[in-house]
């Protein structure tokens, strides 16, 4: 069945109660599952990295040869800026004794002195249950700030803390996010729609969109090993609130059209419904397919958080494009027009041959403005969003640590006190594992390595195959200067003979993440631009048309970057997290389209009825008001992000947002119908409407001049 007789279903006057009645069983199936998805939520996937990277080897040959050695370190952190007291030694001392019974094994590290005499660090292994390391984290956390002598500052770092800090942060915010985009969706179709009730309608059918695909992601995470954290998990619920009412407002402008052409009795309704769907439904299935499909492009790459985002976004495509063609057209036939109230759509008699431009009074301007001097305004169109790139030199790659939060956290602060008296790299050094009769020949390379601070012994495996050197970097874990260092320290451990090194550690692996990321880019981004291309030219039946399209998103991604690099500079965020760039070029890839298939499968609609020129200025008419209704909910619907206490979502909020105001305000409405009217009928070649003589309609001279 086509997509547009499977759509005409709802619209029926039976079938529409049989819609209700699936979407109802639906719900109370789907729901129970939905809340259930946090139970599913895997968080290790964000700091993993392939099999293949070199700190990935170096874990599982830590892991075999030193079974129970990968536990997460919890690192309490002690300091007196006048100097460490005999009471601060004393508290130390009994902490570490309690701290016995949180650690794995009950082994605490003796206390690791800073050369200033105004610190002490402890450390130890947390287990590798999640539940049970969130338990001990939390009483470690208590127990330091539980008593400590005046003037004494404390703080719980390592990786089991941020760990613990993280979901901390998190904690309540999944419904807090989903409670900043109801209400942002409401209140934007409230102003929208100006109507008390028919803002509902929409809110609803997405909401219950979203349980849908909570509920298919649980099912899929359960049964057939799909990755979910809680990344995926909040774009999730930002795709299917934006990307759906979208939809939504497409769908109900051409039913509101439609209902001024049929009368205002029963069975009409249901007509107008059928064509409003039938119009509408290519352009919805064909923005659905180029979004569930270039995320679905995510799983070719290799970071293991970046390709389980692909089937968990195309599934929320999937249910909003299902909910809004079927379950909302339903709800609106059966209510009728009393739903539009105050600004009912009455039958217009003539309104098949009246021109529908005049209803759109700034929006007819705008076109008269484009059809005025349309390469002037592409042209400078095209000028402010190159200007706009600029920008993107205020931004940088690589998020550090103590900058991964919006808030001051107890890892975080704990970091900062390590660096100020330890060298760098003293609360994560990095591990060098090596064949067990090459040890001296290892650390001897290592400590001829520059930024390596200190060298530790060698630990022997139980069957003695094997050692492990611990390396103290002079730079932090995550600056330029430590990974540097590691990529020194490799080059001059993989050059022993038989020693078969391997060197992880925390910045081993934040080097490798960036060297995953750099090779994600190169494959994921061609493979989007392709897929998307091939797309268009499908929906356009045109090359030249497509071709215009990817080149103006591609312009408007890189005048996105460099807003956001102004904004993100403002609000001192201004060094992205290695997965943003990816993550939002996809987004507003797939997403910034929309709008154009939007106006452009209209205005291929109307060239064919009335020709080129004037096609295209009505399409920019009658599609103005409510393509800027749906880009200005998007964008708010991922501004929504800005609510969460981490900063690569506040990041990826602030991108895509903007890109999608720049798609919707300039691309959309100025250089893409500006560029189209200049080219002519070129637009469509080699398609049958690019060799289809101009035919203006009576009302395009008044258009122009407008």
């Amino acid at each position: 069945m086509s997509p547009q007789r499977l759509a005409g279903l709802p619209a029926g006057r039976r079938g529409k109660y049989a819609v209700l009645l699936l979407w109802l069983a639906l719900l109370v199936a789907a729901g129970p599952l939905a809340v259930k998805l946090g139970e599913v939520q895997d968080n290790s996937t964000l700091g993993a990295l392939p099999a293949g990277a070199e700190s990935s080897r170096a874990v599982q040959r830590a892991e075999t040869a030193f079974p129970g050695s990968r536990h997460p370190l919890a690192i309490a952190v002690y300091v007196r800026d006048t100097g460490l007291t005999p009471a601060d030694r004393a508290r130390v001392d009994a902490d570490r004794a309690a701290f016995a019974t949180y650690a794995d094994g009950g082994a605490v590290s003796p206390p690791v002195a800073a050369a200033d005499g105004r610190a002490l660090l402890l450390s130890l292994p947390v287990s590798l249950d999640d539940e049970r390391r969130a338990d001990a984290v939390g009483a470690l956390k208590d127990r330091l700030a539980d008593g400590a002598p005046p003037g004494l500052r404390t703080a719980l770092t390592g990786e089991a803390a941020a760990e613990h800090d993280v979901f901390d942060a998190f904690s309540g915010m999944d419904g807090a996010l989903l409670l900043a985009t109801a209400l942002t969706v409401a209140l934007l179709l409230l102003v929208t729609y100006r109507s008390p009730v028919l803002w509902l309608i929409p809110l609803v059918a997405v909401a219950v969109a979203n349980q849908l695909a909570g509920a298919v992601v649980y099912l899929l995470a359960r049964h057939a090993g799909l990755a979910v954290d809680f990344q995926s998990q909040t774009i999730l619920t930002v795709l299917v609130f934006g990307v759906g009412v979208d939809y939504a407002l497409l769908l109900i402008a051409r039913y509101r059209e439609e209902l001024r052409r049929h009368a205002d009795r029963h069975a009409d309704r249901h007509a107008a419904m059928a064509v409003a769907l039938r119009r509408s439904a290519g352009a919805v299935c064909a923005s659905a397919a180029t979004v569930a499909v270039g995320l679905l492009c995510l799983l070719a790459a290799d970071l293991p958080a970046t390709r389980g985002l692909g089937p968990v976004g195309a599934v929320g495509i999937a249910a909003a494009l299902l909910a809004m063609t079927t379950l909302l057209p339903a709800v609106l036939v059966l209510c009728g027009r009393w739903l539009f109230w105050p600004f009912v759509p009455r039958y217009t008699p003539g309104a098949d041959t009246r021109d529908r431009a005049a209803d759109h009074g700034v929006w007819r301007r705008m076109a008269g403005l484009v059809a005025g001097r349309p390469r002037a305004v592409w042209l400078g169109t095209a000028a402010a969003l190159a200007a706009l790139t600029l920008g993107i030199g205020n931004l940088g790659l690589g998020l550090p640590d103590d900058e991964s939060f919006t808030t001051e956290v107890g890892s975080v602060a704990g970091q900062r006190l390590i660096a100020a008296h330890y060298p760098g790299g003293s609360a994560a050094p990095a591990e060098i594992l090596a064949a067990a009769g090459t040890a001296d020949r290892v650390v001897a390379a290592a400590r001829a390595v520059p930024g390596v601070a200190e060298v530790g012994a060698p630990e022997r495996s139980a069957d003695g195959r094997w050692v492990r050197v611990p390396a103290v970097l002079a730079g932090a874990p995550d600056s330029d200067a430590a990974r540097d260092t590691v990529t020194r320290l490799r080059a001059a451990v993989h050059a022993v003979p038989d020693a078969r090194a391997l060197v992880g550690g925390r910045t081993a692996t934040v080097l490798d993440e960036e060297r995953t990321v750099n090779r994600d880019n190169r494959v994921v981004i061609p493979l989007v631009l392709a897929v998307v291309l091939v797309i268009l030219v499908l929906l356009l039946r045109s090359l030249v048309a497509p071709l215009l399209l990817m080149a103006s998103v591609v312009l408007s991604y890189a005048a996105a970057m460099g807003a956001a690099g102004l904004v993100l500079d403002a609000m001192g965020h201004p060094r992205l997290f290695v997965g943003v760039p990816l993550q939002a070029f996809l987004f507003l890839v797939a997403l910034g389209v929309d709008y154009t298939i939007f106006l452009m499968t209209r205005a291929r609609e109307e060239v064919a009825r009335i020709g080129h020129r004037p096609g295209v200025l009505r399409a920019l008419t009658v599609t103005g008001g409510v393509i800027t209704s749906a880009g200005v909910v998007l964008a708010a619907t991922f501004g929504a992000l800005l609510v969460l206490p981490l900063v690569p979502s506040v990041q990826m909020g602030v991108i895509v947002a903007l890109g999608i105001l720049l798609d919707t305000l300039l691309v959309r409405s100025l250089l893409i119908p500006a560029l189209t009217l200049d080219l002519g009928t070129r637009t469509w070649w080699p398609g049958r409407l690019a060799r289809r003589s101009p035919q203006p309609a009576p009302a395009e001279p008044a258009l122009a001049r407008t």
